[in-house]
């Protein structure tokens, strides 16, 4: 497959240039150059890290646009390979998208991987075994033990990671939860929380939830994060080899409310996302307050547990 290098402009042009390589001519590429996120000329020689990415989220171009944004922001040079499934068919992507940028777990499975991305799906009202694709995506649980340094489990796949690996149950919640919600790290002396505040905002947009209890009862896993609003919000297993963190800071500015007006279209019960509007007011656009810290999980993932 051919790559394309996207980096971002650093002040000094002498300043040495460490991309990302994506798939050529894959549709963020222009949308992030508008970013300016732009097109250097070939790399230096380097250690390059792979990083595959299984996205289970329906529109696959945002959900690529957002993380490439954040993993673009890597002083290391990084390396990103698109990974769908052949137990479950998109229908909300072009298939020659499909066709022409991702590749089977089965044609990549004898590959070894530095870091993994497990996104969300919109399958929380089913149990995981009535997901259609869960022996599918069992397969790739147990492959990313032995063939990944790390993996970043995001939402849905969070909940499913938990509960394939360690019993943990969801629970639905009584209303989605939707917005931007101040979380506490309890263990901030972690490489993976370097830089950080002592709080600091997260986007959550889920119907279930996982409990703190159920976590603390399981001596393999180590709480990292939690809200009073949102609840639990990162958990850490295999020291660091695991990441499971239930919202969403790889999301762009527009995608809740993206989801807002969604959902308001269906005449889906739906409330306005919560801390997320400028004056509560969706006319105002929102305010964004989660971006730097988006930056430096992704980063500090990638320094710290993906680089070894």
């Amino acid at each position: 497959m051919l790559f394309a290098h996207l980096f971002v402009p650093l002040q000094s042009e002498k300043q040495t240039i460490m991309p990302i390589r994506v798939p050529e001519k894959l549709p963020a590429i222009e949308l992030l150059k508008e970013e300016g996120i732009l097109l250097p000329p070939p790399a230096p020689d380097s250690k390059v890290l792979r990083i595959a990415v299984l996205n289970l989220m329906p529109k696959k171009i945002e959900t690529e646009t957002d993380l490439i944004r954040l993993l673009s922001a890597s002083p290391l040079s990084l390396e990103l390979h698109l990974m769908k499934l052949r137990s479950h068919v998109c229908k909300n992507t072009p298939a020659e998208h499909m066709e022409a940028f991702y590749r089977n777990f089965e044609d990549m499975h004898a590959e070894q991987f530095d870091g993994f991305i497990i996104t969300g799906a919109p399958v929380e009202h089913l149990e995981f075994e009535q997901v259609n694709y869960w022996p599918e995506l069992s397969d790739i649980f147990d492959w990313a033990r032995t063939h990944v340094t790390s993996t970043l489990f995001i939402c849905w796949a969070a909940q499913a990671g938990l509960y394939y690996h360690y019993g943990i149950r969801k629970y639905p919640l009584p209303e989605k939860m939707f917005g931007i919600f101040q979380q506490t790290p309890l263990l901030p002396k972690l490489p993976i929380f370097r830089g950080f505040d002592d709080v600091f905002p997260m986007p959550h947009s889920r119907h279930t939830e996982i409990r703190k209890e159920d976590i603390l009862r399981v001596p393999e896993l180590t709480l990292l994060v939690e809200s009073e609003q949102s609840g639990v919000s990162m958990v850490m297993a295999r020291e660091g080899k695991e990441f499971y963190i239930t919202g969403h800071s790889e999301y762009s500015p527009w995608r809740l409310d993206t989801e807002y007006k969604r959902d308001l279209g269906k005449g889906l019960p739906i409330k306005m996302p919560l801390n997320y509007y400028r004056d509560n007011n969706p006319e105002k656009g929102p305010l964004v307050t989660w971006r730097a810290h988006g930056n430096l999980l992704f980063q500090n993932w990638i320094k710290y547990y993906v680089l070894t």
